[in-house]
């Protein structure tokens, strides 16, 4: 049986225009102005997703290490049968990230040492994934870096670098308590954020009504407050501290461990002494 081929059949017009479009995008303007020579080319399809994937990879190197999301484990290893309250619905969907072009908010409550922050990690990391840019810090940072510009115009933008991206995750709010300089400068990240319709992941060990206690003396807790929850959802997390566990097994696996080591020093010792003892017969 002979196969004939036709090294250069003409696309559907429907390909064609969605090739065309796709050159336009990666910027290949000497390829769009010579369309009708070039759009049935063996080699077109090949260099368009060459470029489209190294394009793709070098975009995530740049969000990722623009992000700082820092060593994290995956959730995969999150413990769900640890807390005594979680919404793990709720969680699992929030690392579609479909909050994200909504504009809304999630804010995660919770003791120390219950997940949060791997659980905020891992959204940061989804996100990432799905093309959006993300930026991760502690409340201490963020809050820290802004108090240090000298000038209005350096503050202004070192704001902007915390209200750009798509998706800003706070982690640590409540650990630290500040001054009203520290809160009205969180004030403007949120409000900056809100009237964008960007969103924000918060962790803290904190309910809001006790947030005073955190800003205390600053007249723009309850706004802020109020615009950071206007389009959010909560889920709490009550647990005991998941890192305390971690050190206690440990401690318990070494105690073990040197138990055995001990009752098998001492099994050795008294095989040692119930060895009879050489015979001592007299020299010649």
């Amino acid at each position: 049986m002979t196969i004939t081929t036709t090294p250069h059949e003409p696309l559907p017009a429907a390909d064609s225009k969605t090739l065309h479009q796709r050159v336009l995008s990666l910027g290949f303007w000497g390829l769009a102005a010579n369309w009708p020579e070039v759009q049935d080319a063996p080699w077109l399809q090949t260099l368009l997703a060459y470029e489209e994937a190294e394009r793709a990879r070098r975009s995530m190197e740049r969000r990722q290490r623009s992000a700082r999301i820092g060593t994290f484990k995956l959730m995969a290893d999150f413990d769900w049968a640890w807390p005594h309250q979680i919404d793990r619905e709720a969680i699992e969907d929030s690392l579609t990230v479909r909050f994200v072009p909504e504009g809304s908010n999630l804010v995660l409550y919770g003791p120390n040492g219950v997940g949060k922050s791997m659980i905020e990690q891992n959204i940061a990391y989804q996100a990432l994934l799905r093309g959006y840019s993300v930026r991760f810090t502690t409340a201490s940072d963020m809050l820290s870096d802004l108090a240090a510009q000298d000038s209005s115009a350096s503050l202004n933008r070192r704001v902007a670098r915390y209200a750009q991206p798509a998706l800003l995750c706070i982690d640590e709010v409540g650990y630290l308590s500040y001054d009203s300089r520290y809160a009205d400068l969180l004030f403007e990240v949120v409000t900056r954020r809100y009237q964008a319709r960007k969103s924000i992941v918060l962790t803290t060990n904190k309910r809001f009504a006790d947030w005073p206690q955190v800003f205390p003396n600053a007249a723009c807790v309850v706004t802020l407050v109020d615009r950071l929850i206007h389009r959010c959802e909560c889920i709490d997390i009550n647990a005991e501290s998941y890192r305390l566990k971690e050190a206690n097994d440990r401690e318990a696996a070494r105690a073990k461990a040197r138990s055995a080591r001990r009752k098998k020093g001492n099994g050795r010792a008294a095989e040692s002494t119930q060895q009879p003892l050489p015979s001592k017969e007299p020299l010649p």
